[in-house]
């Protein structure tokens, strides 16, 4: 019996190891398929809290005439941002009541994220000086790339005045006889409130339109000087049909070698225009967080900043927080400016 028992005990045992690891086995399988269903859970949730942004060409809205420095900034930053998002990003020029008709355009726009504006500091001016009920703050800015610290002050070849202190000079001497072109409100026109302030001076102070038009009429012979970017103007300078005289920039700046800054002559004003890119209130931070990520890209692009530095223009990238804090900053200072006024 023993001896019969022994060879089914045997098959017995083998039979229960072989359900073991068969059950072993499912319970690995059931595991792994256990483990694959939750990473593909996790990869779709992920996938549907992903922004699918963009979806299709952004148009940057430029509150300014074609040919002025805020269109050439945007355009070359265009260029280089839509490699980064991977659609073309189209130049919009909506100009009317210095910038604040393109502005509302973006405000009033589908908050999609398909629609920016690119501007600068006269839309701090418009707010400051009543010409509008909304400023920087209503828009959710998506930060600042670019810096222009070469503001000027250009003449014509044959202008009377040497140098800043000559042209000042002469104002205090000849109260309103000074030609100087600007848009009422926009960020130069601050500049000349500031430069009478701070000298005690009273400047003729004409509204000729915009960056092509002020060109035009120093050019022509109809304004003593034009308030305006250096980079703007730089090839009059090359061939000698302007002259600068000086730039409204705390320090010297690299870029501009040899010339010389207000405050070197005797003059306390230092404006640094700023360029922003911001959308309508309600996008949302996902879709803002990309562009901004997306503009910090392009300033570090070599290729990029070489060009832009053609304009005499710095490439500078700051976030929203930072670009938030730095507008403040700039705005109280207008702020005290106009109130001194």
């Amino acid at each position: 019996m023993k001896a019969f028992l022994r060879p089914l005990m045997f098959m017995l045992a083998v039979m229960f190891l072989a359900a073991v690891a068969v059950g072993c086995s499912s319970d690995e399988g059931s595991s792994d398929s256990s483990e694959e269903t939750t990473d593909s859970t996790e990869a779709g949730e992920n996938a549907e809290t992903a922004v699918d942004y963009p979806t299709q060409p952004i148009t940057v809205v430029v509150p300014a005439g074609a040919g002025g420095d805020t269109d050439l900034n945007a355009r070359l930053f265009a260029k280089y941002l839509e490699q980064e998002l991977g659609q073309p990003v189209v130049i919009s020029n909506v100009t009317g009541a210095g910038g604040t008709v393109g502005a509302r355009e973006v405000l009033d726009a589908d908050a999609d994220g398909h629609t920016v504006l690119f501007f600068h500091n006269s839309l701090l001016l418009n707010k400051i000086l009543g010409l509008v009920d909304f400023s920087y703050d209503t828009f959710k800015l998506a930060g600042i790339p670019i810096l222009d610290q070469g503001n000027t002050f250009m003449v014509s070849a044959d202008s009377q005045f040497e140098d800043l202190q000559d042209m000042v000079e002469y104002a205090r001497a000849n109260p309103g006889e000074v030609s100087i072109a600007t848009e009422v409100g926009g960020f130069t026109h601050l500049q000349l409130l500031a430069l009478e302030q701070d000298q005690g001076i009273e400047l003729n102070i004409v509204d000729v339109g915009g960056a092509a038009d002020k060109i035009a009429a120093l050019l022509g012979g109809h304004i003593d000087i034009v308030p305006t970017s250096l980079g703007l103007v730089n090839e009059y300078v090359e061939s000698g049909d302007m002259r600068t005289l000086g730039i409204m920039a705390a320090d010297s700046v690299d870029l501009m070698p040899g010339v010389p800054t207000f405050k070197e002559q005797g003059v306390d004003s230092s404006f640094e225009k700023f360029f922003f890119f911001g959308f309508a209130p309600d996008t949302s931070d996902d879709i803002v967080e990309t562009f901004s990520k997306a503009m910090e890209t392009v300033v570090n692009n070599d290729e990029y900043r070489a060009e832009a530095e053609k304009y005499l223009v710095s490439p500078t990238y700051m976030n929203q927080e930072d670009a938030i804090n730095y507008i403040q900053e700039t705005e109280a200072y207008y702020m005290e400016l106009y109130e001194n006024e």
